[in-house]
């Protein structure tokens, strides 16, 4: 069974409907179990002693219309070593709720604001995630992505994962099936930090051919080519 003692933010954008997880923990390749999402869905970060499944399930829940609340009952109901698991759910319309079982290992809590969980296991401490949680809600004004990372950045600086620090991803859906942002820092020494510049250098070099990729609106895309 993987350990992510991990602390993770996951949320909806009220402006632009946008979704998405950020998350850092101290062990290889966090984004490969952690954050699951989809477009007009929901977003879901689960960890602890990690069970991928519960973000799976929990997104097949929401696509059916569930809230958060209704998809986190629905894995309580069925989940097995429940009180190993910690995980945070936000809806299509911006609800939350959040599960802390009582075996997770070392400080271990979750906060619900609006429109977004923080949540984390193996902490240094709480401040960890009360930071994380001021800093997303005083950047209202900027994008998701932006808002989880300096989030992230928050939390880190705060002290993060007792154990040290090794991996980190961002992930952020729009309204295509595909992500709009999907960068993973797998192993480094200053994973949060790493991500903040893969997350510049997309900015600059990547994002912006985004309006030029095929769309559901749009299955051929607008190739231009002078703008690569």
């Amino acid at each position: 069974m993987v350990e992510l003692n991990t602390f993770s933010i996951t949320a909806r954008c009220a402006r632009t409907g946008q979704l998405g997880v950020a998350v850092s923990t101290k062990l290889p390749a966090v984004g490969m179990l952690c954050p699951f999402g989809r477009a007009d869905t929901g977003a879901i970060a689960t960890q602890s002693f990690v069970n991928p499944y519960i973000g799976i399930q929990g997104i097949k829940y929401l696509s059916r219309g569930m809230t958060a609340e209704e998809a986190m009952e629905k894995i309580i109901a069925s989940e097995q070593d429940l009180e190993l698991r910690q995980f945070a759910i936000v809806d299509r319309h911006g609800g939350t709720a959040a599960f802390s079982g009582d075996r997770c290992v070392g400080y271990y809590n979750h906060f619900e604001g609006d429109g977004f969980v923080v949540a984390g296991n193996m902490l240094v401490n709480e401040k960890t995630l009360t930071d994380m949680k001021r800093t997303f809600e005083i950047h209202s004004d900027l994008e998701l992505s932006e808002r989880l990372l300096r989030a992230l950045q928050a939390g880190q600086k705060a002290g993060g994962d007792k154990r040290g620090k090794q991996s980190a991803a961002l992930k952020v859906y729009g309204v295509e099936d595909y992500p709009l942002v999907d960068l993973r820092v797998d192993e480094h020494e200053d994973p949060v930090t790493e991500l903040a510049r893969i997350y510049d250098v997309a900015r600059k070099e990547l994002f912006p051919l985004f309006p030029q990729m095929p769309t559901k609106q749009n299955p051929g895309g607008s190739f231009e080519p002078d703008k690569i």
